[in-house]
């Protein structure tokens, strides 16, 4: 409800200040008077009317001020009360009524601390700042006009007026340019409610013209004197007619100076404006003295007497009074203050000492603890360090079982391989035993040409001989290559070779261990690639474990499938589109779900009956790929259809 209320005295605030003494504001905020249904709604009403009227007719703004604030006292209303004090106290400042001006600013500010409502006070804090600035107190003007900024950032109704008022007190500082910038601050900020100030035209005159600059200061003071008219502002019409009266006295045009100065003091009477009353009748004495010694006599009089009603020695002492229990006040504000936040730091004293004793209690305990946890600890460790060491042993032996495994791959297929030229070889040696015979035969016969032919015969097996001997050893050294630990030394292969070796090798290998077997090998090799920096030894791993795990895909398949099935394993070499050197596996084999496809590549995993796999074979073939050459492996399969493995490597 009270948001409610702030929100509703906002927009009528801004309301009123937008169109400040239209007929049709009046009418408007009399009717919402008449059909208020609750007493908040007639306050808002009758605040809206007191801050509309302050300009045009000062004791209208005195009634509906002094009834808000009656009413806002009866229903307990400190909102209502706070603002009703604020506007009635800038009507009174106005009219010249300092001390009643400050003593209501002054009651605002004290209502808002005590409600905690200070966001609502901006009006006070100005109708302060404006009357000091009547009183030539400027320093003290600018502090609370401050004051007014800063609590009110989001306020552009406060925002406009205090950089107005604040332009007002650095001109008559004579800090010229200070005023400029905060009479623009304040343009800008009332442009944003649709709300032209007529004063602040009226204050940017006063500078050009003490700048010596009067014709721009009269255009000013003429667009401050259109607005007020059509606003119907008595406030801002007096101020434009007493400056227009100065500036032309000062060019010399006494005639035109009287004029505007009688208008100037009649506007001034209308609404009681005891300061531009003083003001105008001075001027008018100051221009009659030279022309009519009487009627100078009489406004020099009139003058006297307003200028004793603002700066009389009583004004001044109530005045005087009233700040000096105010700053009483806010030193009592401030000693309560003081002493609450020394009694705080008692507290806080008392409790940091608490919690010390508490934090050493709990270190010395922790420490105990700590001490009890360390020895425990390192129990412990020893048992981990123990684990691990047996773990990495074990693991080493899983690897190395790994390898054998492979090796045994290799050396079936090496198996089937060898015998080929161990046949040759001995079939040969066979025959050229009995060539040598036949030579001594000869020999005995003496039959020369006989001998040179045989000789030539024996020579043609022992190439032969020699040749499948070399193969052979070849086959050997392979075997053993695979066998030995990994250097890592990399150079360049024709990895179309190296596929097309260790694909023989795997298939004989499987060959060997089950004589049944049997599967179609396609080979899709290109021939345009260049060779690769690898290792020979990894990558030949590599294409051993592809190579049996799809010949194992097709041989499961093949005992389960029928006669119409025919074991096929496809393998293509081919360059990738960004220049990568790629291998494909392919088989028809019996697939893989997807949740096994997640995990091939996890060491230890493994699909194998228990004694047919380690599960370290694609793990291996994965770091050797990834890791080893800074490739790439994938696998596409269906579960009952195909496995294909890609491997990528760059080409260094």
């Amino acid at each position: 409800m009270i948001k409610k209320f702030i929100i509703t005295l906002h927009l009528l605030f801004a309301w009123a200040v937008g169109f400040t003494q239209t007929r049709g504001t009046i009418d408007a905020l009399q009717h919402r008077l008449s059909i208020a249904k609750d007493d908040t709604g007639r306050v808002n009403a009758q605040l809206g009317l007191c801050f509309a009227y302050r300009l045009g007719n000062t004791d209208s703004s005195l009634l509906y001020g002094q009834r808000a604030l009656t009413l806002s006292q009866k229903i307990n209303y400190p909102s209502g009360e706070i603002l009703a004090l604020s506007y009635t106290g800038i009507t009174l400042e106005q009219m010249g009524n300092l001390p009643k001006a400050l003593e209501m600013a002054f009651k605002a500010l004290q209502i808002g601390k005590t409600n905690k409502l200070e966001y609502l006070t901006g009006a006070a804090l100005n109708a302060i700042g404006e009357t000091y600035i009547i009183l030539k107190d400027y320093p003290k003007a600018l502090y609370y006009l401050r004051m007014e900024k800063s609590s009110n950032k989001t306020n552009e109704i406060s925002l406009a007026y205090s950089q107005f008022d604040m332009g007002g007190a650095f001109y008559e500082m004579n800090r010229l340019d200070s005023s400029v910038y905060y009479e623009r601050q304040a343009i800008m900020h009332f442009s944003k409610f649709n709300r032209e100030e007529p004063l602040v035209y009226k204050i940017l005159g006063d500078v050009e013209m003490k700048s010596g600059k009067h014709a721009k200061a009269l255009n000013l003071y003429r667009k401050s004197l259109q607005i007020s008219i059509k606003n119907n502002e008595r406030r801002g019409t007096a101020y434009a007619y007493y400056k227009i009266a100065v500036f032309y006295k000062a060019v010399n045009q006494p005639d035109s100076a009287i004029y505007y100065a009688k208008k100037g003091l009649e506007e001034s009477e209308l609404i009681t404006q005891k300061k531009t009353i003083l003001e105008t009748a001075a001027l008018l004495a100051l221009l009659y003295e030279p022309r009519d010694t009487k009627e100078s006599l009489r406004y020099l009089e009139l003058a006297d007497a307003y200028k004793d009603s603002l700066y009389s020695t009583g004004n001044l002492q109530a005045v005087q009074s009233l700040v000096a229990r105010e700053e009483e006040r806010q030193n009592e504000i401030k000693a309560v203050q003081l002493a609450y936040r020394n009694q705080l730091k008692e507290y806080a004293f008392l409790a940091g000492l608490c919690i010390l004793l508490l934090i050493a209690f709990i270190l010395y305990r922790n420490n105990r603890r700590e001490k009890k946890d360390k020895k425990l600890l390192e129990e412990k460790n020893s048992v981990i360090e123990k684990t691990l060491f047996e773990l990495k042993s074990t693991q080493t032996q899983l690897i190395q079982s790994e390898k054998m495994a492979s090796l045994g791959e290799l050396t079936a297929g090496i198996a089937h391989e060898i015998q080929n030229p161990l046949n040759f070889v001995n079939n040969f040696s066979e025959v050229s035993v009995e060539l040598v015979d036949e030579m001594d035969e000869q020999l005995d016969n003496g039959d020369i040409q006989e001998i040179k032919a045989i000789g030539a015969d024996l020579k043609q097996n022992l190439e032969k001989i020699r040749h499948h001997g070399k193969r052979a050893d070849a086959i050997v050294k392979g075997m053993l290559e695979h066998s030995r630990t990994n250097t890592g030394e990399k150079q360049l292969t024709d990895m179309n070779v190296l596929c097309d070796e260790f694909l023989k090798l795997s298939y004989h290998g499987l060959r060997a261990k089950d004589k049944s077997f049997s599967a179609e090998m396609i080979t899709h090799f290109d021939p345009m690639l260049p060779k690769i920096n690898v290792s020979q030894q990894d990558m030949g791993r590599v294409m051993l474990n592809l190579f049996n795990n799809a010949f194992y895909a097709v041989n499961q398949k093949a005992k389960m499938a029928g006669t119409d099935y025919k074991p096929t394993v496809e393998v293509t070499t081919f360059a990738s589109p960004s220049g990568a050197w790629g291998l494909k596996v392919k088989d028809n084999g019996i697939g893989m779900p997807d949740a096994i496809k997640e995990k091939i590549m996890q060491p230890f995993f493994t699909t194998k009956p228990t004694g047919e796999g380690t599960g370290l074979g694609l793990s291996l073939t994965y770091d050797m790929v990834v890791k080893g050459h800074g490739g790439s492996i994938n696998v596409d399969t269906k579960e009952g259809n195909y496995t294909e493995f890609t491997v990528l490597l760059p080409v260094l």
